[in-house]
């Protein structure tokens, strides 16, 4: 069988070894229809649209943020640390752009958590067991973490010094 997506090759229909391709990218001459099928419909799934689209990621956005606040620590942490470096901020800085600049580190550290929860979840999700790739997607989050801390050191010395 051929493929005319990869030049002619072997078409790997049915085999865990293909990438994963939309439906109306499948140019193979001989694929097997259940295949394609269970294809087309996992990545083909109705979405919303309208109002119903912003209404569910509010609300997707709404149970991540629930989430991260009763199952993530170091979210909670970070959050008390906002109730007072924004205020701080805000009193600190002289004119909206320093304002902006010495509460902007800060909201970056929560977004930057929040990714890196979701990247340790998915890691958990995958699985329990200790693997080198698993402990290093976690390590690099958790540095992000600490350079968004770093930004906030770094930004508020120089606006305020």
């Amino acid at each position: 069988m051929t493929c005319a997506r990869t030049g002619g090759g072997a078409c790997k229909v049915g085999t865990d070894a293909r990438p994963l391709r939309r439906p109306d990218d499948v140019t193979c001459s001989e694929a097997s229809g259940s295949d394609l099928e269970a294809e087309s419909s996992a990545l083909t799934r109705p979405k919303p649209a309208g109002h119903a689209r912003i209404f569910q990621a509010f609300s997707a956005s709404a149970r991540g943020l629930s989430g991260a606040f009763r199952n993530e620590a170091a979210f909670r942490q970070e959050l008390a640390l906002a109730a007072v470096i924004v205020p701080l901020a805000c009193w600190l800085g002289k004119t909206g752009i320093e304002r902006a600049l010495l509460v902007g580190p800060m909201i970056l550290i929560l977004i930057v958590e929040l990714l890196n929860s979701a990247i340790e979840a998915t890691v958990d999700r995958i699985g329990l067991e200790r693997h080198s790739l698993s402990g290093l997607a976690k390590d690099i989050g958790s540095a992000a973490v600490m350079m968004s801390f770093l930004l906030l050191v770094i930004v508020w010395l120089l606006v305020l010094a």
